[in-house]
Formats: C-alpha cells, structure tokens, sequence
C-alpha cells in the first residue's frame, strides 16, 4: 500500500524510544510561484533569506508577545515529549513538542535574546543552544513543521501553557514570506479568492450538487426539502466545510443539515461567494490571510441580508468562528443579538432537542455501534453551548439522541486530552502520507479496543478534515474507510419528517417506479 511501515498497535499506546532522523525527509512539496503570488508572498526564496528570516521573526515577537513568552518559558521539563502522536507514532525527537519548538527557539535565542547577541560575538552561542539561520535550519523547518497538525494536545499537559501550534503557525508564517510556502495550503487558500471554497467548485456546480441532492431526500422521504443558494432574506447562512457538497460522509450531514433547518421552520440558505466555511490562513499563521478569508462570510451575510450565521461540522472553521470571527470580520451588530453569534449546527440542533421539537426514530441507526471522536480544534480551542464543556457533551447527546448504540473510547484519549486524528494543521495531503498514517497511530489503537472490546462499527465526528484523513487512514490499521460517519449524518437518518413516506410507502413507491 505505501513505501513506509504503518506503526504496530499495541493494547495500550506505546511510548517509543527515540529514533534521531526517523521522519527526516525533504518535506511536502513546495509552494509555485502562482500560489505564493495569490496570498502576497515572495514568489520563491528571496536571495537574502537568512536576514530576511531573522527579520520577520523580529517582526512576529513584535506583533505576538505570547509568542517571545513560549520562547523562553520552556524549562526542558518534558511533560510534553510523550503527548504528540507523531512522535508516538514516528519516534522521532524532532516530534516531540520541546524538539519542535527549539528548531524555532535556537535562532530566536542567537538573534533576539540579549544573552545569544553577547555569546555571539565571542563565537559562545551554542552555551545556550543558539543556531545561526541557515539551509539546514530551514530544511529542518519545513520538514518538521510540516509534521505538527497544530492541535494543541502537548499544551494541555505543559505546566507553562506552551501553545507549540503557535511556534508551528509562526514558522511556517516566516517561511511563506521569504517565499519558501506549502504547495498543499497555499494552493488551497488561492482558490478560496479565487472561487469562493477549497475545492475550487464554482456556482454552476454548487447548483447543481444542491439540487441532486433535495432529489435524493424527495426520494428517500416524500418530502421536499430545499438546499437553496445565494437566496436573499433568508434568516440563516449556513457556512460549511466545502467538502460537504463534495463526498460521502460529508454530503450526508449536509442533508442532515438541511433536514433539520426544514422540520425547524426556518428559512436559510448557502452562498456561493462563501461557500467554505474552513480557513487555511490558520494553518500557515497568516492572520492577513485569515481576516481576508474571514471578510467573504461577512459580505455573504450583508450582501445576502440574514440575521444569523450558523457554522456545519469543521473542526479548525469552528476554531477560527468562535475564537477569531469577531476581531477578523466584526463587529456583527447587523445579525440577530438574541443568538449566538457565530452558533454551531450542533448547537442548532441540540437546541431543537431540547425543546423536543424534533422526533426521531433511533432504530434506524440500530445497525452501528457508534463512538465518538473528539476533534481537537473543537475540543481545546472552542466551547459550545453555555456551559464548560459544552463542546464534549452537546455532540454526545445528539448522538445518543438519534442512536441506542453508543461507547466512549478510553477517557484518557478524549475530551480535552483528545488524539488528534493525524491530518489536521494543513497535513491532508498525499505527499505526507507517511506522516498522517503514524500521526493517526494513537486514535487508531483507542478506536481498535473499542473495536475488539465493545463491537463498535462506527466513529462519528465533526470535523471534514478528520472525516477525510480517517477514511484514507483506517484501511492502513485493517479498518474500512466507511467506518467514519458525520454526527448529522446520523441525525439524517433517525429524523422523522412531518409528512414522511412510511418505510412500507416507500417500498411502494419503489416498486411502482420499477414497473
């Protein structure tokens, strides 16, 4: 299947011994001219880069402070060095979240610490761990920055609070702009300008995804359920991951989706100029980019004239809405004060639960025994709901809602110690194959117990990045890759319409059809 060995599952996750130079490689391929072009970087590497990298990083202390304190706040403690799965999964040291950081903080202590400018000039900087910025520093770099999915996990458990996705955003921000970007990111962000969503599908294909599928709902139950686009005076604007116009199991929780709005009675629609609700610019720690792509929702939502904005199942989209949305694209004093602003479709939909609005028949999702996965995005970078925690519980009650088969995985691999599903950070990519299969390791060792011990046939999550990796992953650990299901998938299938065909109508209608 692949040129690398997918690492061995053992009943509890294994801490490896390090093996220096297991994941050195020459990274992901590189960014063209045209992709850099789209976001305002270098077209290639600059000829001073070395001075030109040292200067943004000056650059980037200056604007983040937090950044200069996880720089020095490091104390080599190592509470970190077993938490990050592509170190579990690769053994390489340079994954360990302290070995990632210092390929940052070396040059940052040679050239913006008082101590490393001194022990500079009497060739003494390597008594505190100083590099000087060079070609193999920044092959280092790109390769091992590109091995970090920026979940945060390694912060959860570091006494200091150190976000190494931070120094991962950092460097692969100063990379981009002495023109040494991912292709795979940068690419990505081009066709959001250029089209409106990640996959570059334009309006006339949007159209037609939509109304195929209000056909296959008619179909499946009688009733029509619209899908509209770029429909003005709409209370709603769903804003969802463009993966979900695209493939199974995304495309089934945009049908949930539109089941749920339709049996709530309320009005919605997408827009075809934001028709991605994820946003990249995250990834490569461009906050340019982010607020560029942020500003596409807010003139949607102006231009189409809606009162609430509701984001579908993304891990780092709901990131960037809950935490960033306000300060990027705000204020948002034209929407509805009287909902949350932005509100996640889970909350839509547990809200709806709450007040028994929606009937379900939970046997038609009898035939799995689901579990769940924490995305990490969702689980340590957002809240939902109006309580702590909320982002954990509101996804669970939804599902043992519309489903009488449920088990959590081990409770040290979920909730806010979640294991990241290995692709996120801008990994989701071919040519990181290797690193996103042993990335996975962790995840795939909880779900495989749950497999063995409990019969569980399905995992359901909230976040297309993760959806997508484990569907190419789970066959890697003799899994299928339809194991993975999208949380209002399951809602799709449990929801009773008002005006639904009977199983027994349907089957008629079948059959006439058939004749």
């Amino acid at each position: 299947m692949a040129d690398f060995e997918t690492p061995e599952l053992f009943k509890h996750i294994h801490v490896p011994k390090p093996v220096p130079g297991s994941m050195e490689s020459s990274g992901p391929f590189i960014a063209k001219p045209d992709h850099q072009e789209a976001l305002g970087f270098p077209h290639e590497l600059v000829d001073n880069w070395e001075e030109k990298a040292v200067e943004e990083m000056g650059n980037t202390l200056q604007k983040y402070r937090g950044l200069r304190v996880f720089l020095d706040s490091c104390v080599k403690c190592g509470a970190c060095t077993d938490k990050c799965h592509y170190y579990l999964g690769s053994a390489d040291p340079k994954n360990m979240p302290v070995g990632r950081q210092d390929l940052l903080r070396s040059v940052y202590r040679k050239y913006h610490t008082p101590a490393g400018k001194f022990l500079s000039k009497l060739g003494l900087e390597w008594l505190i761990g100083a590099k000087s910025m060079t070609r193999e520093v920044l092959d280092d770099w790109y390769n091992y920055y590109h091995q970090c999915s920026e979940c945060r996990r390694c912060s959860v458990y570091c006494p200091y609070g150190i976000d190494t996705a931070e120094i991962t955003m950092a460097a692969r921000d100063i990379m981009d702009k002495i023109g040494h970007g991912q292709k795979y990111n940068n690419e990505i962000i081009g066709k959001v300008f250029k089209i409106g969503n990640n996959l570059g599908l334009p309006e006339p294909a949007l159209a037609d995804t939509l109304e195929g599928l209000e056909e296959d709902i008619e179909d499946e139950t009688g009733v029509k359920v619209e899908l509209p686009l770029d429909r003005e005076g709409c209370e709603i604007l769903l804003v969802t991951p463009s993966a979900d116009f695209f493939a199974e199991p995304h495309v089934d929780g945009l049908m949930g989706y539109a089941k749920v709005f339709h049996e709530a009675g309320v009005t919605w629609t997408l827009s075809s100029k934001a028709s991605e609700a994820a946003n990249f610019g995250m990834f490569i720690g461009s906050y340019e980019n982010m607020r560029k792509i942020s500003l596409r929702i807010r003139e949607a939502a102006i231009d189409l004239g809606v009162k609430r904005i509701v984001f579908g199942e993304c891990g780092h989209a709901w990131r960037v809405a809950y935490s960033f949305l306000n300060t990027l694209a705000g204020p948002f004093d034209f929407l509805d004060q009287n909902y949350p602003i932005p509100q996640h479709i889970c909350e839509f939909t547990h809200d709806l639960i709450q007040k028994d609005k929606l009937k379900f028949d939970p046997s038609e999702n009898d035939w799995m025994t689901l579990t769940f996965h924490d995305s990490c995005n969702v689980a340590r970078a957002s809240r939902m709901g109006d309580k702590p925690g909320g982002q954990f519980t509101i996804p669970r009650d939804i599902i043992k809602k519309v489903c009488n088969n449920y088990v959590d995985m081990a409770a040290d691999t979920i909730g806010e110690g979640t294991y990241c599903c290995g692709g996120g950070g801008g990994l989701l990519t071919d040519d990181l194959m290797a690193v996103r299969v042993k990335g996975a390791m962790p995840r795939m060792t909880a779900l495989t117990n749950v497999v063995l011990e409990d019969g569980v046939t399905h995992m359901a999550a909230i976040c297309a990045i993760c959806k997508s990796q484990f569907s190419k992953v789970l066959p890697y650990y003799n899994m299928g890759m339809d194991m993975i299901v999208s949380v209002h998938q399951l809602v799709s299938n449990a929801l009773i319409l008002t005006g639904q065909n009977s199983e027994d109508e349907n089957e008629a209608e079948t059959a006439k059809e058939s004749e």
